[in-house]
């Protein structure tokens, strides 16, 4: 890659950047203010001697740091974002221990559907590239991820966008609208999926076919000429869980599997493995009114108790689980991808576009 190209995509982060704090600002709509919102804290990171040692060895402000260790991360600004994730690699040097630390930190932030777009950069979908005040499952799930892998704002930015579309190439075209399609397949360098590992000849197989073309004229009046595509695919029936539990670790991505009897398999909710201080299974997760952390297996039960209900209704019933599990090194595994400059990101108009991008 030139000097150009490379100029050229740090030129999207720092635009992003500039832009998008005030473009969200405006789109923001609060479902509560600030004083109402419940502050939930958690664990600090580090203790406070530990804190002051951190701080004053990277430069920081060791109040500022208490101040955030505090606080709940969806009340954070951007540059205290940036302040935090720096703190952050040194307090908790393991991946996926920050991993939960920052979707704990998160626990109490306002639940809302379709937050993200790709505004200024396309207008198809005019909602910002980031939010950090709500959040959905999806928006919940790669905002941690990319932090808990960043140590500034400017390499989160680039991370959630490497995470959120194909091959880095922000786009409605190219962004992961379909979690087992999309968002697994092209964010393995992050995650792997261990659910027939899990499950053994128990694993559940379904077939799924995608009509890309379809969902991008119906919902965005875009023509694209993309093949269906159809795939085979696995879960782990919801009756296995007690018996796997043991082997789930604290990080884990989880897709929520639901289907009738018009269709198959397919996953419309996501959320993180986590860990009660007894070992308890929990589900951390976003969901309506707000991020929440509760036994795994209580998440199942209301599902079944409403089963019956459910079908008498037409509405999907609960099938069973992906469990992807975090891989040891994902930032190695995206150089091999991206090259020493990774993230890669890139955006519409730039030189390598993604397998998606052609014009009408």
């Amino acid at each position: 890659m030139n000097k150009n190209h490379v100029s050229r995509i740090w030129t999207v982060c720092l635009l992003a950047a500039v832009l998008v704090p005030w473009i969200a600002s405006c789109a923001l709509v609060r479902t509560a203010s600030e004083e109402e919102r419940p502050m939930r804290v958690t664990e600090p990171a580090a203790s406070a001697e530990r804190q002051a040692e951190i701080a004053e060895r990277l430069g920081l402000d060791a109040g500022m740091i208490a101040d955030l260790e505090r606080r709940p991360l969806y009340t954070f600004e951007e540059k205290e974002v940036d302040v935090y994730l720096t703190y952050l690699q040194e307090a908790i040097p393991d991946f996926r221990d920050r991993v939960v630390h920052l979707g704990r930190k998160n626990l109490g932030q306002p639940y809302s559907l379709h937050l993200l777009g790709e505004f200024p950069f396309e207008t198809y979908d005019p909602l910002p590239l980031y939010n950090l005040r709500e959040s959905d499952c999806v928006v919940f799930a790669e905002h941690t991820y990319a932090m808990a892998l960043a140590n500034d704002w400017p390499s989160f930015f680039a991370t959630l966008q490497r995470i959120r579309y194909a091959e880095g190439e922000i786009g409605v075209v190219t962004r992961n609208h379909y979690t087992e399609s999309d968002w697994n397949p092209n964010n393995a360098w992050l995650v792997e999926d261990i659910s027939a590992q899990l499950a053994g000849e128990d694993v559940v197989h379904f077939r799924q076919t995608l009509r890309r073309s379809n969902f991008l004229s119906n919902r965005y009046g875009l023509e694209r000429d993309i093949p269906d595509r159809t795939w085979n695919d696995v879960y782990v029936p919801h009756q296995m869980v007690p018996e796997i539990e043991d082997q789930l670790q604290p990080g884990d991505f989880v897709n929520v599997m639901v289907g009738h009897s018009s269709a198959g398999a397919y996953a419309t909710h996501v959320g993180m493995i986590t860990r009660g201080e007894d070992g308890t299974l929990n589900f951390l997760h976003s969901t309506s009114p707000r991020v929440r952390e509760e036994p795994f297996a209580d998440y199942i039960q209301r599902y079944v108790d409403s089963e019956e209900r459910r079908r008498e209704r037409e509405r999907p019933v609960l099938y069973g689980f992906k469990f992807l599990r975090l891989r040891e090194n994902p930032m190695e595994n995206l150089r091999q991808i991206d090259g020493e400059e990774a993230p890669r990101v890139t955006f519409p108009g730039m030189p390598g576009a993604g397998p998606f991008a052609a014009a009408d």
